[in-house]
């Protein structure tokens, strides 16, 4: 099959990529290319959140999606996420500090999902967090915990706070 130009801004650098149109967005970014390997492969049908990626602001499941729409797309995956020191974020921090990681294979997915909810900038409760949340599977944790991250994190950005 012939080859296929696209070009996209993946955490905020700019790449054109020449790509078989039958190519997954997760094998784009797991490929040699790239090597971004938080973007797991779980279920390969979009039902496990462990490859999901935010796409233009939205969350999406990188296995059902094809790399040829991400042509002109700014894509953000775990990779993308550290401060510009290399530190983690508040997010990931609390992460830690909750205990919301145990064998850490769903954890990008969950980060990245996380991160679209906090974004808009608004207080959920810990029911609109576990719907929001819903696209990712855990086998570990029983959620409480990546909950408790979540509303953590989402508290101390709205109330200005900084991480503990």
């Amino acid at each position: 099959m012939e080859k296929v130009k696209i070009s996209y801004n993946l955490n905020g650098r700019d790449y054109e990529s020449y790509i078989d149109p039958r190519l997954s967005l997760t094998d784009l970014l797991r490929g040699d290319e790239h090597k971004h390997t938080s973007v797991k492969k779980g279920c390969e049908v979009g039902e496990c959140g462990a490859c999901t990626v935010i796409i233009d602001g939205e969350t999406y499941n990188s296995c059902i999606y094809l790399a040829i729409w991400a042509d002109g797309k700014h894509i953000r995956t775990l990779e993308g996420l550290t401060n510009p020191d290399g530190t983690l974020t508040d997010l990931q921090q609390a992460f830690v500090d909750e205990a919301a990681i145990q064998c850490g294979f769903c954890t990008p997915g969950f980060l990245m999902s996380s991160v679209a909810l906090l974004e808009k900038n608004r207080r959920f409760s810990d029911d609109e967090i576990r719907k929001l949340l819903s696209g990712n599977m855990c086998r570990c944790t029983g959620y409480e915990n990546i909950i408790r991250a979540v509303r953590k994190t989402m508290e101390n950005r709205l109330d200005g706070k900084k991480e503990e």
